[in-house]
């Protein structure tokens, strides 16, 4: 956090809200990791730092101001508006050169894309994503991947075991066929719950989102009628599972197109039989 911004909170009597999930991230170390993340993605070696990064929940701007120290253009938003002018004005300098603009709205309804498009290329999500905002970010991010670099995550360590999962696994489900289907995962880093205040209840993990091109699979309609199916019924086999995708002798043709056993469970199936039975007529 920033010197300024840590005393303007302090000195207006603010405490981290519950209701938004605020644990704000207080260890420079692990700051400017993440920054460096963001702006070189996960090889570094072959990149040169700038780009626009948009940042998803500033908060005091532990990772704004090294974002700037490595970004052309940082887009910090932060929905909490006791925090926004805090920001402002600890980093008025960036903003008045036209790097830093600071943008008072909740991450999961903000035009992403736009925000995206208003610095150069390379063009990079980042943040320390609240537990409970994880999935929905990671599914806007999802549908962000044709405009991405790349994105880089602060997430609780649970949720990089289920990004980073095989088919088979307990902690394979439908945000790791999702994510999976259009980014390549990487776990960066460890971060143990002392880097964080208040303190939370978890150890994090940094992971990076780069995006395939092409994609495992493509998220249509059927692709997650498909997944969703699957894993809300993990225990039983496809043919139970997919029952409700059509009549029994059209979902049997479909998986025999896609060459998958329908005595099998949803959960052993990759990202690409998913793709399969998804595309499958």
């Amino acid at each position: 956090m920033t010197s300024a911004a840590v005393r303007a909170f302090r000195e207006r009597g603010l405490a981290p809200k519950k209701s938004f999930g605020q644990n704000f991230l207080v260890d420079p170390n692990v700051a400017r990791r993440i920054a460096e993340l963001s702006t070189t993605g996960s090889r570094a070696g072959d990149r040169p730092s700038g780009g626009t990064v948009v940042e998803i929940g500033a908060g005091l701007g532990a990772l704004t101001e090294p974002l700037l120290a490595r970004a052309a253009r940082v887009v910090a938003i932060e929905r909490d508006r006791d925090l926004c002018p805090i920001l402002r004005e600890a980093l008025a300098d960036a903003i008045q050169q036209g790097r830093l603009d600071v943008v008072e709205a909740d991450a999961k309804r903000a035009d992403l894309a736009e925000l995206l498009a208003s610095g150069p290329k390379p063009r990079v999500l980042a943040g320390n994503l609240p537990y409970q905002l994880t999935g929905p970010l990671l599914e806007r991010t999802t549908a962000l991947a044709d405009d991405l670099d790349w994105a880089v995550f602060m997430v609780q360590a649970e949720i990089s075991d289920r990004l980073l999962a095989a088919p088979g696994s307990e902690a394979y489900g439908a945000l790791t066929v999702f994510v999976s289907g259009a980014f390549d995962v990487t776990r960066a880093m460890n971060v143990g719950r002392g880097a964080f205040h208040p303190r939370p209840g978890v150890d994090s993990a940094v992971v990076v989102l780069e995006p395939l091109r092409p994609p495992r699979a493509r998220e249509t309609d059927r692709f997650r009628e498909a997944v969703r199916a699957a894993f809300a019924q993990r225990r039983k086999t496809l043919r139970n599972a997919w029952s409700a995708l059509g009549p029994a002798a059209e979902v049997a043709a479909r998986a025999e197109s896609a060459g998958i056993d329908l005595g099998r469970r949803g959960e052993t199936l990759s990202v690409e039989e998913f793709a399969r039975f998804a595309g499958a007529r």
